[in-house]
């Protein structure tokens, strides 16, 4: 359904919030946990918080155009933040908090940035340490008060200092704020994204009111949010998946935003929530499904033949149901599988969830299959941070499992002689700030090039093959698309992590994190014995184990496309490591580099087995 009501801009939007809802009574627009419980966020509240901090902004000399960089975890004030800046007609700069001091340090300075707010005392120390090399930065705000409690450092403000002096400006000039939000302009930069990249430096990409926007009016165009909806954010809302889908797509729609504590706790999070609509990424499905499968597993064989029988009934069930012809017998059987199996998996996940909607990773078919046959939906979607997001997405009532769905309203895309996805609307970027040659090589007559392959089906649904650049040619001339053949693994509850190996090869290999957890579960239900879990993942019975599963799994694959051989890891691919990005997309060129010598010996040893 559309927004409540149409506007052009973020600020406006902020206007249209605390002007419509700013005295209804028991409305809550966000929701953070204080002292083990929910707290609510009035309209009313939002509106002074974000005031009183814009007001501070000026007291600070923010005018117009200047960019003011963000680095925090999800939060109300990372919210209130961004209305301030945007409203005073400033630019921000998101910043993941995971980065490391030398990537913030190149976005501080590349940006142009005059300031920056952070979270707490570890982001402050960071930002600290490189200070002396950021020439442009006058100020630092730290949203945790008692992390700069004995602070003597000039020109580091606590988040309630820069309040307190808005408080003192806006006595003397109360419209100070409205005006500037007047001036607001649909075709203004609002935002820099700097792209993680999984090569070479990040590239910042700006996105106008007019970019985002679009997009929101596209996303609520095709699916139904209403203000009943409530969501759990947890995604990163320094990438503009959350940012778009989850912030300001959900207050379009005056719906109400939980924010979780943090990654470990999301499942304790979601029973409290009760959240209707979550915005995540597959790896979750992928925990989610390995959790639950092993839970099965450890029940009695009569439990298990149920759960199986369940699932088996409820993927017919949903295929019968969308042919809108459900035979009685299956209807009888569906009814009894939810009462003894489906009913219980969705009340783990609140109970009350209408739909996920999943994107900056592709989702394999067997994953959306398995949650769509417990009654829980997974619309997954497709886009870059240089669009906006969203190019194409899965609807309610119009989606296909394996596809990324049907083109957003007002987006056009065509594929190109050599499979390449290219994009055109008002979500497509201005381009990279300060960077003419990197804009030009990616935006050519208008048309996005988004460095994806790609095709359309017969129905019109998109289908994703692989990054261009990820694609491969083994030694015998065969094509491979890495990343469907991963996801195919990766529902394995073994294995956590899957990195293909093959170009230029003769067959293809691999790069396996085991799911520790699982594998450690095995070898004490087996008697086998270990000092460590890089003993553990030295053990013959592991390697069998992995061998079989993948065995298994490969089945369903062309003799090519089959892994011949592969290294187990004893440590997780991670943001710190440098081997993924903040957007949990794995480096490749990164990772193959730094494990050459095992990538080697599959090849040249002859060697069955490695480890690191």
């Amino acid at each position: 359904m559309p927004s409540l009501k149409p506007f052009r801009t973020i600020p406006e939007l902020f206007s249209y919030l605390t002007t419509e809802f700013g005295n209804v009574p028991g409305k809550f627009l966000m929701y953070v946990k204080e002292e083990g419980k929910y707290r609510g966020i009035s309209f009313k509240e939002f509106e002074e918080q974000t005031e009183n901090f814009a007001f501070g902004l000026s007291s600070l000399r923010i005018k117009r155009g200047d960019k003011i960089a963000i680095s925090s975890e999800n939060r109300p004030e990372w919210v209130y933040s961004d209305m301030a800046i945007l409203g005073l007609g400033g630019i921000d700069v998101p910043i993941y908090p995971s980065l490391t001091t030398d990537s913030e340090e190149f976005i501080l300075n590349n940006s142009d940035s005059v300031g920056i707010i952070v979270s707490n005392k570890f982001q402050l120390n960071k930002v600290l340490k490189i200070w002396s090399n950021c020439k442009k930065i006058k100020f630092i705000i730290v949203f945790n008060e008692k992390d700069i409690e004995d602070n003597n450092i000039s020109n580091v403000y606590s988040f309630k200092e820069v309040q307190e002096m808005g408080k003192k400006l806006k006595s003397n000039n109360r419209d100070l704020f409205k005006e500037n939000i007047k001036l607001a302009d649909e075709n203004d930069l609002c935002t820099i994204i700097y792209t993680s990249g999984t090569t070479g430096e990040p590239k910042g990409v700006m996105l106008t009111n007019k970019n985002i926007i679009s997009n929101v009016h596209s996303a609520l165009d095709s699916i139904p949010i209403s203000s009943d909806d409530v969501f759990l954010s947890f995604l990163p809302l320094c990438h503009i998946f959350e940012r778009m889908g989850g912030y300001y797509t959900g207050f379009a729609c005056a719906g109400s935003i939980y924010y979780a504590e943090s990654i470990e706790l999301i499942s304790q999070n979601i029973i409290e929530v009760k959240p209707t609509i979550i915005t995540t990424v597959p790896r979750l499905f992928e925990r989610i499904y390995s959790k639950i499968i092993k839970n099965v597993e450890k029940e009695p064989v009569s439990k298990q033949k149920i759960f199986y029988w369940a699932i088996e009934v409820g993927k017919k069930y949903s295929q019968f149901k969308k042919e809108n012809n459900i035979p009685l017998k299956l209807k009888i059987e569906h009814a009894i599988a939810e009462k003894l199996v489906f009913s219980k998996l969705k009340e783990k996940m609140g109970g009350r969830l209408r739909f996920f909607v999943s994107g900056g990773a592709a989702l394999s078919r067997e994953m959306g299959e398995f949650f769509e046959a417990i009654g829980i939906l997974i619309l997954e979607g497709y886009g870059l941070t240089e669009s906006s997001p969203v190019i194409a997405a899965n609807r309610l009532d119009d989606y296909k499992f394996g596809t990324v769905g049907k083109v957003m309203p007002g987006v056009q895309v065509k594929i190109a002689a050599d499979g390449e996805i290219l994009v055109k609307g008002p979500n497509v970027m201005s381009g990279y700030f300060k960077n003419k040659n990197e804009t030009n090589e990616v935006i050519k007559n208008g048309w996005l090039h988004t460095g994806d392959i790609g095709v359309f089906d017969s129905d019109g649904f998109l289908m994703i093959t692989d990054r261009k650049k990820h694609l491969f040619k083994t030694s015998s001339g065969k094509y491979i698309a890495p990343a469907p053949i991963e996801n195919l693994f990766l529902t394995s509850k073994y294995i956590d992590q899957f990195v293909l190996i093959g170009n230029h090869r003769m067959f293809l290999s691999a790069l396996i994190v085991p799911d520790f957890e699982s594998i450690q579960e095995y070898a004490d239900s087996h008697k086998i014995t270990y000092l460590d879990i890089e003993d553990l993942i030295g053990k013959n019975e592991i390697y069998n184990l992995l061998d079989k599963e993948i065995s298994s799994i490969q089945k369903k694959l062309a003799n090519y496309e089959r892994v011949r051989k592969f290294s187990i890891l004893d440590k997780p691919f991670t943001i710190e490591s440098g081997e993924i990005t903040p957007s949990l997309k794995i480096k490749r060129k990164f990772v193959e580099e730094r494990y050459a010598y095992l990538i080697e010996g599959m090849y040249f040893t002859g060697m069955e087995k490695n480890k690191p």
